[in-house]
């Protein structure tokens, strides 16, 4: 968690400085694209601050109420950030742009306007290495593709996003700001904001898809799973395993519980003495899974656990 809060503050930091600046300019030069590019900054800097609090939150400790804790506090808070992004950020983007279109305003001074956009491309890429760095930390060897799908850290994974998207509505705002001038047609500086708009609805899109897995309850990937009942029938005594049933309760945490069949005259000491070795393998394999609830069941009193031997 740390690691994460070092990306947000970074994030945080550049978010803030560039959308004080393309505001200013905005105002200097009239340009759409650019004041949309400062809506995108102010609504980023304030999506940092909310992430910041769902780490707070999802650090507090379980209680009678909430005996699991508050892990899934961070994926309602990166839940409300997706939606900012979508309706904020993408919205009042396509808005201006859509209205520059139709009521075209030429640019008084575009040579600020590259000034402030390279800028920020610089302060932005900065806050892109920080977050990389850190999630390059946790993902090890894996494609950086599938260490993005199987991220169950918001914090890391949405700054990875805004920054990113960030990056590429500069760009969008340059060229539109650059050909607008250009060629004389302001309603090119308006496409360009709209463009960003979307952008920017496409990323929320992604941010909420992923955030809601989690917030109904996301559990192990099915090779996870296989790989769990498989420990399990390492054991000699066992003769089956439940169906795994799981669910990411924070960033760091899962819920595991199953079924494990063992011989009928099996005695009560050896029984716990191999679900003992089976959490251990558990624990030691997959880190992130913190609790474990293994139910010793007698041969036939759960079909469930012989159908999970077919996994």
């Amino acid at each position: 968690m740390a690691e994460s809060r070092t990306a947000v503050y970074g994030a945080i930091a550049a978010n803030l400085a560039i959308a004080a600046t393309k505001f200013v300019v905005a105002g200097i030069t009239g340009s759409s694209a650019m004041l949309s590019e400062g809506i995108h900054s102010l609504v980023d800097t304030g999506n940092g601050a909310l992430l910041l609090v769902g780490l707070k939150r999802s650090q507090l400790p379980s209680s009678p109420r909430h005996p699991f804790g508050h892990g899934k506090e961070i994926y309602f808070w990166s839940l409300i950030v997706g939606v900012l992004i979508f309706g904020l950020g993408g919205g009042l983007s396509f808005y201006e742009g859509i209205v520059h279109m139709r009521e075209p305003t030429p640019l008084k001074d575009p040579m600020w306007n590259y000034i402030v956009l390279a800028c920020a491309a610089l302060f932005e890429g900065i806050s892109l290495a920080v977050a990389w760095r850190q999630f390059a930390r946790q993902r090890g060897t894996a494609p950086v593709w599938q260490a993005l799908r199987a991220s169950k850290d918001p914090a890391t994974y949405t700054v990875l996003a805004e920054d990113s998207a960030a990056l590429a509505g500069l760009a969008i705002a340059a060229v539109g700001v650059f050909f607008s001038h250009r060629l004389d047609m302001p309603r090119l500086d308006g496409a360009a904001s709209a463009l960003i708009g979307l952008l920017l609805a496409g990323v929320a899109v992604l941010l909420i898809r992923e955030s809601r897995g989690l917030i109904v309850g996301e559990g192990l990937k099915p090779e996870t799973a296989r790989e769990i009942q498989a420990m399990g029938r390492g054991e000699d005594a066992v003769r089956g395993v439940g169906p795994i049933l799981s669910m990411y309760i924070g960033a760091d945490e899962v819920l595991v519980t199953l079924d494990v069949v063992f011989d009928a005259e099996t005695p009560a000491d050896e029984m716990a003495a191999a679900i003992k070795r089976i959490e251990a393998r558990m624990r030691e394999r997959f880190p992130k899974i913190r609790r474990i609830y293994i139910e010793a069941v007698a041969p036939g009193q759960r079909d469930a656990a012989n159908e999970g031997q077919s996994l």
